[in-house]
C-alpha cells in the first residue's frame, strides 16, 4: 500500500502517525484513503464522527471491551495493543472490510502511543512558544494567572481543568491549532517519571517550578526524590529557552543542575533590581498590592501563595516581552478557579452571614498549611471555623502529615475545627495533643458526615466569622455548601 501521501482533513498523516507510534496499519485501501481523524479521546462515552479512539488499559479496566462502542458512534481510527490483535486478527479485518471510512493502528501499547502521537502532532508547531508548569502545589492556579497574562499579547492555548496526567496532557496537546501563538500546559504525576513522560510530549522551550512539596511523598518516598522527578520537566528547554526556579525553595539549586537555557529565579526574596517587583500591601481577604516595574497591581486572589505564584506569572511574562501593563491586565483579570481559594460572603440557614473559603478542590499538606496560616493571621474576621478533609497519596507518611495539621490548625485557637476523613483522626489527636478540645472528628465521608459536619457549622457560625472548607478532591467537601447556606451552591 501507498502510504507517502498526506491525508487531508486529519491531524497527522498517516505515514508521520505510523513513525511516531511504531505502529501497523490494519485496514484495506479504501481504509487507506479514508484515513483520517480530527480530534482524539480516550473514552468512548466522548466519541464522535471522525475522532481517533485510543483504549486505554487499567489495573481495573480495559478499554479494548469499549471499541464496538467507539465504532458505532463513528470513530474513524483507532489503536489497538497488538497482543489483542493478535488474539483474533480475522475479527479486526472483518471490521475494516465493513467499515470503509474506519481504520486500525497495532501499537505495542495504547498509552504510549498516544504520547508518542501527541508529540508528533505538537511537532507541527515548532513557532508555538511552549510553556509547562508542574510543582506541588499551585500549579493550577499559576497556569490561569500565566494564561491571562499571555492572552494579553497572544493566542494562547492551555491545559482545561485538571488535565495534566499521563493522558489528560497528550489530549491537551491535540487543541494547538495553527492559530495559536503561546501554549500553557500543566503537569502533574502521581508516579515516577510521569513528568518524564509528559515533558517529552510537549517538549517546553520554557517550564515553571511552582515549589518542591510533598504532594504524592507516598509514592516518591521523600521531598529528594519528587525534585528529582519535576526537574524533568527542565529536560529539554534548549538554550534559548528558560528555566523559571523559586528562588526560596530549598531545593532551587538542585533543580536548577544541568538546565541548559537561563535559569530564572522568581520570588518574595529576588531583590527588586533583578525582579522588577515591590510588594506593597496585603489587604487580607481582599487582595494583595505589589507593583511591577512601578505599576502598582492589586492581585484579587489573596494570600502569599498567591502572590507568589503571581511573581512566576510576571517573571515568565517579562522573559517573554510582555510590558508591565500587559502584566497588570492579566493579573488583576484572573478570578479563582471554582474550588480553588473560592471567597462568597454568604448567609448560612442558622441567619449568620459568614466569610466561606471554599478551597476543596485538592489538599495535600503544603496548601492545607498555607492556607491555615493565612486564615490565622486575618484581621477581618471574628472567629474561624475550619471544617479539614483528608489529604490523600501521602502512604507511610501521612500519619505525620495528618498531625503537622492538626498543630497548625490549633495553634490559633478558632472556634471549632471539624476533621473529616479517616487520615484526619491523626490531625484531631495532635489538636488534642496540642491543648485544642473545641473539635468534632468525623471518620467517614459519606452523606450523612457532611450533613453533621453542616449541622455543626450552622449551629456554631455567627456573623462576621469565617468558614473554611479545605480537602482533597476525592472527599467531595462542596457538598456541605448547600446543607449550610439558605441559597445552596449555584
Amino acid at each position: 500500500m501507498n502510504i507517502n501521501k498526506e491525508n487531508i482533513g486529519t491531524l497527522i498523516p498517516l505515514k508521520v502517525l505510523l513513525s511516531a507510534v511504531r505502529g501497523v496499519f490494519i485496514g484495506l485501501a479504501r481504509n487507506l484513503n479514508n484515513f483520517h481523524f480530527t480530534s482524539v479521546v480516550t473514552d468512548s462515552r466522548d466519541v464522535v464522527p471522525g475522532c481517533l479512539f485510543v483504549p486505554l488499559v487499567g489495573k481495573n479496566q480495559d478499554g479494548h471491551k469499549y471499541i464496538p462502542q467507539a465504532i458505532e458512534k463513528g470513530a474513524s481510527v483507532i489503536f489497538v495493543n497488538k497482543n489483542v490483535y493478535q488474539k483474533d486478527t480475522n475479527k479486526y479485518m472483518e471490521i475494516v472490510s465493513d467499515h470503509s471510512t474506519l481504520s486500525f493502528i497495532a501499537v505495542m501499547d495504547t498509552l504510549t502511543a498516544l504520547q508518542d502521537a501527541a508529540a508528533a502532532y505538537a511537532a507541527q508547531f515548532p513557532n508555538l512558544i511552549k510553556i509547562g508548569i508542574t510543582g506541588s502545589s499551585g500549579k493550577t492556579t499559576t497556569k490561569e494567572m500565566l494564561v491571562s497574562v499571555l492572552k494579553q499579547k497572544y493566542n494562547v492555548v492551555y491545559t482545561q481543568g485538571n488535565m495534566n496526567s499521563e493522558t489528560g496532557l497528550p489530549l491537551s496537546v491535540f487543541n494547538i491549532k495553527a492559530e495559536h501563538e503561546a501554549g500553557v500546559f500543566e503537569m502533574g504525576m502521581n508516579r515516577r517519571n510521569e513528568i518524564g513522560e509528559i515533558a517529552a510530549v510537549l517538549k517546553p522551550k520554557y517550564a515553571v517550578i511552582t515549589n518542591i512539596g510533598t504532594a504524592h511523598i507516598g509514592i516518591l518516598g521523600s521531598r529528594s526524590n519528587i525534585a528529582e522527578e519535576k526537574r524533568k520537566i527542565f529536560k529539554y528547554i534548549p538554550e534559548d529557552g528558560a528555566a523559571f526556579i523559586p528562588a526560596a525553595d530549598d531545593f532551587a539549586d538542585f533543580i536548577s543542575e544541568d538546565v541548559k537555557g537561563k535559569i530564572i529565579r522568581y520570588g518574595d526574596s529576588v531583590p527588586k533590581s533583578e525582579s522588577g517587583i515591590e510588594f506593597v500591601k496585603d489587604n487580607g481577604l481582599d487582595s494583595t498590592v505589589f507593583k511591577i516595574d512601578g505599576i502598582k497591581v492589586n492581585l484579587k486572589m489573596p494570600g502569599i501563595y498567591n502572590y507568589r505564584n503571581a511573581l512566576a506569572a510576571a517573571a515568565v511574562g517579562r522573559e517573554l516581552g510582555l510590558s508591565a501593563e500587559q502584566i497588570k491586565a492579566g493579573l488583576e483579570a484572573v478570578v479563582p478557579v471554582s474550588g480553588r481559594m473560592e471567597k462568597e460572603i454568604v448567609n448560612l440557614k442558622g441567619g449568620a452571614k459568614v466569610t466561606l473559603i471554599k478551597d476543596y478542590y485538592n489538599a495535600n499538606p503544603d496548601s492545607v498549611k498555607s492556607v491555615i496560616e493565612f486564615c490565622n493571621v486575618l484581621k477581618s474576621v471574628k472567629n474561624r471555623i475550619y471544617v479539614l478533609g483528608d489529604m490523600l497519596e501521602l502512604g507511610d507518611k501521612s500519619a505525620d502529615e495528618h498531625s503537622e495539621i492538626g498543630v497548625k490548625a490549633s495553634e490559633n485557637n478558632p472556634e471549632l475545627i471539624i476533621f473529616i476523613g479517616k487520615e484526619m483522626k491523626y490531625a484531631s489527636a495532635a489538636a488534642k495533643r496540642n491543648g485544642y478540645f473545641n473539635s468534632l472528628y468525623i471518620p467517614d465521608s459519606d452523606e450523612e458526615a457532611m450533613m453533621l459536619a453542616a449541622q455543626f457549622i450552622v449551629d456554631c457560625a455567627g456573623s462576621g466569622d469565617l468558614v473554611l472548607l479545605k480537602g482533597s478532591r476525592g472527599l467531595a467537601l462542596e457538598r456541605i455548601v448547600p446543607l449550610i447556606t439558605d441559597k445552596g451552591e449555584d
